[in-house]
């Protein structure tokens, strides 16, 4: 087990330079999971108590948060997270607020699962982060309102029990909840701000939904597909080539390293569960100079299965999709990508349909997590 680190207490005021000079920070053993509150998943923060200073939807940006020392408004310092009003006690005998004051905002995830860690970032918070912070999650079916998330008979399980955190700090907390959320009730106690949070976990995807759908993409990360490892990740995660639509930048893909021996790259996923593919996609949108020159593409059906190729190493062309019928279905629970020798793609796309074993093992697993 990795012990996770702590931070606590103020960090220094700001005194000119780069301001993540002196950011306090870890690497997480469970970052290497998917971010279940990526807003390219479709999360959103969708209500908060209290957002006078700095918005709520900051919460889920994607890009580390900026700082400008000079960057003020008609309400005060304009800050790059979600931060609240200072709270007040109920009299001038008792100026301070209680112990049970705090300020809260609602997330959606982008996708369901089961959550393995949750970072609360405070980075350029220094005085005015929150004293400490819980997290808590549910699984409510739908779109439902806020309301209706906040209404009594709404379960919330603790997540992340009251913890004090750091100012200026990734905090990071790691999660050992065997369910699948669909929400999560993020408070700051008692008031303060946030600049990120992040979600790690394993997308759960619901089966009755897949079923309707028949055939879709079996690797995608929002169906419950996930990029196990890679062989370089350089300058952007594996996990790119399975994120929603298309590429609309360079480094909204997988990009390695100039390689300078004999060898090549590779990624390996997991795919929903064990499926038919019947036809793939290789896309390398935005890759000009830096594309895969060539690609294969192969897949395994279970742990100690062997990789079978389904797309021989073909030539690849850069900055475009490329589109490939198999000419019988491939079954398998894993996939495995090869480029050569080197570059990048923007996205991988496996099109098939769940088989029945797939179908059981999937229904089984949703219905054991409390889907």
């Amino acid at each position: 087990m990795t012990a996770i680190p702590s931070f606590t207490g103020d960090a220094n005021p700001y005194g000119g330079g780069d301001p993540y000079a002196d950011y306090r920070t870890a690497d997480f053993p469970f970052t290497r999971y998917a971010n279940l509150a990526d807003r390219r998943l479709g999360a959103g923060v969708i209500a908060a108590n209290d957002e006078f200073f700095a918005q709520r939807e900051n919460l889920l940006v994607p890009e580390r948060a900026e700082f400008d020392p000079e960057h003020f408004g008609h309400k005060g310092k304009i800050m790059d997270g979600w931060e609240t009003r200072r709270r007040r006690g109920a009299s001038a005998e008792h100026p301070w607020p209680t112990a049970e004051d705090h300020d809260w905002a609602l997330v959606r995830l982008g996708a369901p699962g089961v959550i393995r860690g949750i970072v609360v970032d405070t980075a350029h918070f220094r005085g005015n982060y929150p004293q400490a912070v819980s997290v808590e999650g549910t699984s409510v079916p739908g779109s439902p309102s806020p309301e209706e998330l906040l209404g009594g008979d709404v379960k919330w399980t603790a997540l992340v029990p009251r913890t004090p955190v750091g100012g200026h700090a990734a905090n990071g907390f790691e999660v050992s909840v065997e369910q699948r959320f669909t929400h999560l009730r993020v408070n700051q106690h008692p008031d303060g701000g946030i600049a990120r949070l992040r979600v790690y976990g394993e997308v759960v995807p619901d089966p009755e939904w897949l079923e309707v759908l028949g055939t879709f993409d079996v690797v995608a990360l929002e169906n419950g597909g996930r990029a196990e490892d890679a062989s370089n990740l350089f300058y952007s995660p594996a996990s790119n080539t399975i994120q929603p639509g298309r590429s609309r930048k360079m480094d909204d893909g997988w990009e390695t390293r100039r390689r300078r021996d004999q060898g090549h790259d590779w990624i390996r996923y997991r795919l929903a569960a064990q499926a038919q593919i019947r036809a793939l996609e290789i896309d390398t949108a935005y890759l000009k100079g830096n594309s895969a020159g060539w690609a294969s593409v192969s897949v395994k059906d279970g742990e100690d299965g062997e990789w079978h190729e389904i797309l021989p190493r073909t030539r690849l062309q850069p900055d475009t999709n490329h589109r490939f019928v198999l000419p019988d279905p491939a079954v398998g629970t894993h996939a495995r990508v090869d480029i050569f020798p080197d570059g990048g793609i923007s996205r991988l796309r496996l099109f098939g349909s769940l088989t029945q074993e797939g179908t059981s093992h999937l229904t089984a697993r949703h219905q054991e997590l409390g889907g």
